[in-house]
């Protein structure tokens, strides 16, 4: 079970593809007083799992600043075979604690309950 400190968006909610996306929803978890938000991996738009684009720097920076944590639920592997830059960053987010890549809603569970 989740702790009631993490956002779950729906899968079906609008597209996340500049810092604003991101402000939206780093408002909506302010407003339930949640710290994390958990956005499964569809809601991206491919621009995010392509590095060179920014998205996901201005997405993520947004999310860094205003000190809320950032789940990206979901398969990403399609993209992470295709760059190995996208897959470094994957990884070095999952050893922080400001982003990270889950492939569910129970791994999240586990790395949230186990984060100390």
């Amino acid at each position: 079970m989740l702790d009631d400190r993490i956002l779950v968006c729906e899968p079906d909610g609008p597209r996340l593809r500049e810092d604003r996306d991101a402000l939206d929803l780093i408002g909506e978890a302010g407003a339930t007083g949640a710290t994390w938000v958990a956005v499964p991996a569809e809601r991206f738009h491919e621009d995010f799992f392509v590095l060179r684009t920014g998205v996901a720097g201005e997405i993520a920076q947004k999310f860094v600043n205003y000190r809320v944590g950032l789940a990206v639920v979901g398969d990403i592997s399609r993209f992470t075979a295709a760059s190995t830059a996208l897959s470094a960053w994957v990884l070095e987010s999952n050893r922080g604690g400001h982003i990270w890549f889950v492939r569910d809603l129970e791994e999240l569970a586990a790395r949230w309950s186990a984060r100390g």
